[in-house]
């Protein structure tokens, strides 16, 4: 039975992406090598990380002065990162989730941070408006999209100050204007890649601006002189990426896939909205994400959840269990999952509705 992937990462992946990796885990680049194999300073490797970056800033459109690095230690390790490049006296945060509080932590070991809004109090179900951000920071960071509690914020801010962000769940999604940010990092098991690189793209004329030493290894600048080589890269993860990017392109680029999840996610929310069964957990519905759709079954219907899980798993869905902090259900909607996969689910909610009412 084909399975319809609704996990929140590591995530689905196209075909394309699966079938050409597959390959070349027996055989890259006619070289009689698995990928799996190669030396990293092979010239066939070589040419699979520069397509790879330039094809980041081909679909993004990114301006000249910003480098693309493939990194490790996924977006947990850019939070300490981040802070320790950029941070010289205070940041200005934005806390709407347990990411974008892991990243908080890490850099108050680095120097002040101004929490210029949360929505913890109201257990992260709402992205907080109105705030002000310092003009005198050193840089606003935000996470885009809030995996484990269903809300986005789909528009660049407008703030006083220098841009960071969290893109890990929702880049390649739309359009971003890169003329205010320092720096955009995502982790790759979302949206890109399997897991074990980290995309960073850094603006360079921001980089050395503090006064701290920073090691070797968590300074971008030595990423940026080695071309993400100073020490051995993901090399896997960077030629599956490569395929997603030649994906993304062949459809039609990031337009093209924002119209996609913008289709993908109204569908589950109508579903979700018309239903007696079911019901969102995101108060605000501007602040719903079209990555991760966050329900719950009503207070009369709660008793059920594990069997619609039960249900949905007969069908081929797999992957809809909410975060264990959280509960209920997430339906993660990333760019390679079709909207037959969407289709599915919402038949499924529909039918356990009708024969439970």
């Amino acid at each position: 039975m084909k399975k319809h992937n609704f996990y929140a990462g590591p995530s689905i992946l196209s075909e394309y992406t699966i079938r050409n990796t597959a390959d070349a885990i027996i055989n890259f680049a006619d070289m009689g090598l698995s990928i799996l194999e190669v030396s990293h300073r092979s010239k066939q490797f070589q040419a699979v990380i520069d397509e790879a970056s330039a094809m980041v800033k081909e679909l993004l459109e990114i301006p000249e002065g910003f480098h693309v690095l493939w990194l490790g230690g996924g977006a947990s390790m850019q939070f300490c990162m981040i802070p320790f490049n950029f941070l010289a006296k205070k940041a200005a945060y934005i806390d709407t989730g347990t990411w974008a509080s892991n990243a908080i932590k890490e850099a108050r070991l680095f120097g002040d941070v101004d929490v210029v809004a949360s929505s913890k109090e109201a257990g992260y179900t709402f992205i907080p408006k109105g705030f002000e951000v310092p003009a005198d920071a050193d840089y606003f960071h935000y996470t885009t999209n809030n995996t484990i509690y269903g809300t986005e914020i789909r528009k660049d801010p407008v703030v006083p100050c220098r841009i960071i962000a969290d893109m890990s769940s929702d880049i390649f999604s739309r359009k971003i204007d890169f003329s205010n940010y320092d720096a955009i990092y995502a982790g790759a098991q979302k949206n890109l890649a399997p897991a074990g690189v980290t995309l960073v793209i850094v603006r360079e004329d921001a980089l050395g601006k503090v006064d701290r030493q920073i090691p070797t290894m968590l300074d971008y600048r030595t990423h940026i002189k080695k071309g993400s080589m100073f020490n051995t890269p993901p090399v896997l993860p960077i030629f599956s990426a490569l395929q997603t990017l030649r994906y993304y392109k062949q459809l039609g680029g990031i337009a093209e896939l924002e119209r996609r999840d913008l289709e993908k996610a109204a569908y589950l929310y109508d579903a979700i909205d018309s239903s007696n069964m079911f019901e969102g957990t995101v108060t605000d519905p501007a602040d719903r994400s079209i990555m991760n759709v966050c329900f719950v079954m009503t207070p009369e219907y709660k008793n059920l959840e594990a069997d619609f899980i039960e249900f949905c798993a007969q069908r081929g869905i797999v992957g809809i269990k909410g975060h264990r902090s959280v509960g209920g259900f997430r339906a993660s909607l990333y760019n390679a999952l079709p909207i037959e996969s969407v289709k599915v689910l919402v038949d499924a909610m529909h039918d356990f509705e009708s024969t439970h009412k």
